[in-house]
């Protein structure tokens, strides 16, 4: 195992913690499990979710979804609306080779897909807006208009309705954290509860955001869930009470490679750790990470390859030149995406196959 750093660390135990306690709870409750690979990027990752009993993975970019198809998943979901000539293009290519569901929010978006496709069929589902305000038509009557207008096109077949309440991630307490997660599964099951009014179908309805999956899961009328960060979580979601720092898979191992009376400067910068410290206008977190052997230390500036902790002139500071610590990144799915491997508890290295696949 190299011992050269910074490293991406990744404790392999604690990972296949929490992805046993996502497929348990999928299978408990009768979903389709389909988690979101932005997070973890790797093939390795991948299979063992599916093992696990994942129908399927999320993907946010085309990069991702071949690098997943080329790693022999058989059903990939694109959660991000593909309107580029280039990329449907490309969707075409990837819909002969495994099954794909596409994102619609516009009827731009379906027009241009049902031209690609109108020899031939691809599933898609409707986005809807449950309070992010990104993509997503908003629930109810513009999603039941939206849907009509879908099925009426040749090559669209409309089998599902999702959506993700990234401000979850904005919550502030733990009862706004609960009434984003019922506004969630609400937007779904009751724009889906309309179309089936009309006479339209709607088999797959999907939540999934880490902070809100285990509470919008159970809401009756759900069917899919596709949590990315609950593989590895991090300190957004510990500053947010849905997991604990034992929970967090991944850290980055850092040096001390310099001590002065009031700071030491460790080998992690942005390059390493991100500069993020929260999500959605949340700064749910203290420093740019939390140093695993030693909370009571704050990361309080990064440069590109620097990390500079303040310590007390007057209080002997336990950390020497070379020594290491493990740190907590905020935001795991940013920091994966930093490095080329993983350096697993294991023993093995296991690539970012996906790393920077952003087209």
């Amino acid at each position: 195992m190299t011992e050269d750093t910074p490293q991406l660390y990744l404790d392999a135990d604690v990972m296949e913690r929490n992805l046993d306690r996502l497929a348990t709870f999928a299978k408990e409750n009768g979903l389709n499990f389909r988690p979101h690979v932005k997070t973890h990027k790797s093939k390795q990752i991948a299979r063992k979710q599916m093992d696990a009993g994942a129908v399927g993975v999320t993907v946010a970019t085309l990069d991702e979804a071949e690098v997943m198809i080329d790693a022999g998943i058989p059903s990939v979901m694109i959660a991000y609306p593909i309107t580029k000539a280039e990329k449907i293009a490309r969707l075409k290519t990837l819909a002969e080779r495994a099954h794909i569901i596409v994102s619609i929010d516009t009827t731009v978006g379906a027009d241009l897909l049902s031209g690609a496709f109108s020899e031939e069929s691809v599933d898609v589902w409707l986005k809807v807006n449950s309070g992010l305000n990104r993509c997503g038509v908003e629930p109810g009557e513009e999603a039941v208009e939206l849907a009509h207008y879908v099925t009426k096109l040749p090559g669209l077949n409309l089998t599902g309705i999702y959506t993700h309440a990234g401000h979850a991630y904005g919550a502030t307490s733990e009862d706004e954290r609960m009434a984003i997660a019922k506004q969630e599964a609400e937007s779904v099951v009751t724009s889906a509860e309309r179309c089936e009014e009309d006479g339209i179908t709607i088999p797959n309805r999907s939540v999934g955001t880490t902070p809100t999956v285990f509470d919008a899961g159970v809401y009756d009328g759900v069917t899919d869930i596709r949590p990315g960060n609950a593989v590895f979580y991090d300190m957004v979601q510990v500053g947010l009470g849905v997991a604990k720092p034992e929970d967090c898979a991944v850290t980055v191992k850092a040096t001390v490679v310099s001590k002065h009376m009031n700071r030491i400067v460790i080998d992690a910068g942005s390059k390493a750790l991100s500069l993020e410290k929260g999500a959605h206008g949340n700064e749910s977190v203290v420093g740019f990470g939390c140093v695993v052997e030693h909370p009571e230390l704050t990361i309080e500036k990064l440069s590109e390859e620097h990390g500079v902790i303040p310590i007390d002139a007057d209080t002997d500071c336990p950390l020497a030149i070379n020594d290491t610590i493990h740190i907590i990144p905020n935001h795991a799915c940013v920091t994966v995406n930093l490095f080329d491997s993983y350096v697993v508890s294991t023993g093995e290295i296991w690539s970012v196959d996906a790393r920077g696949g952003s087209k």
